[in-house]
């Protein structure tokens, strides 16, 4: 008994290395873009679909979960990583930052805190994703008139090359991807 029991476990083990090993994945240059931004926008789309995939089923109540006073909401975050990624469009592709409307639009949950907490609330996690979606849209459209010469070049005024805002773009996905996992963790679901 004990030999089957050991073989059973010894062959899904195999199984799940297998698997493994299968799924293991590469980052190659998305077609239609120039090599370095190409890969960039790999990686820049392969978190946003692990953001995504972590909160697209969630209920209002979820959505709008506060650990505690300091915290933010998921919602809330979500916004955060578009109005972030909003923010280097503008600066990388226009050399600037945001303007009046935008700022109206953008600056709260840029800021997230104290305002963002009571503002950003009562709407469901579909309308934060698809805020983000219509920023990414944007962000390829805009990628896609670039070439690696531009991703090599310093900004406008500053001391950060174009690569080097995006990557840090992708960064802070990372970053808050985390938040948001120990948040969904944490809420009483």
């Amino acid at each position: 008994m004990k030999s089957l029991t050991l073989q059973k476990s010894v062959s899904i083990a195999v199984l799940l290395f297998g698997i493994h090993i299968y799924v293991q994945n590469t980052i190659n240059p998305r077609e239609g873009y120039s090599p370095q931004i190409g890969a960039l926008v790999e990686m820049l789309d392969d978190l946003k679909s692990r953001v995504t995939r972590s909160v697209q089923n969630l209920s209002q109540r979820q959505t709008d979960f506060l650990l505690d006073d300091d915290a933010n909401r998921i919602g809330a975050l979500i916004l955060h990583l578009a109005a972030t990624e909003k923010y280097y469009q503008v600066y990388t592709f226009e050399n600037r930052g945001y303007n009046s409307e935008e700022s109206k639009k953008w600056q709260t949950p840029m800021r997230l805190g104290t305002k963002a907490r009571k503002e950003l609330v009562g709407k469901p996690i579909d309308f934060y994703l698809n805020s983000w979606n219509e920023v990414r849209e944007e962000t390829l459209r805009l990628l896609k008139t670039k070439d690696d010469k531009w991703f090599a070049a310093k900004t406008s005024g500053g001391n950060m090359n174009n690569h080097w805002a995006w990557y840090h773009v992708m960064e802070h996905q990372a970053n808050h991807m985390g938040q948001i996992r120990m948040l969904t963790k944490r809420m009483n679901n």
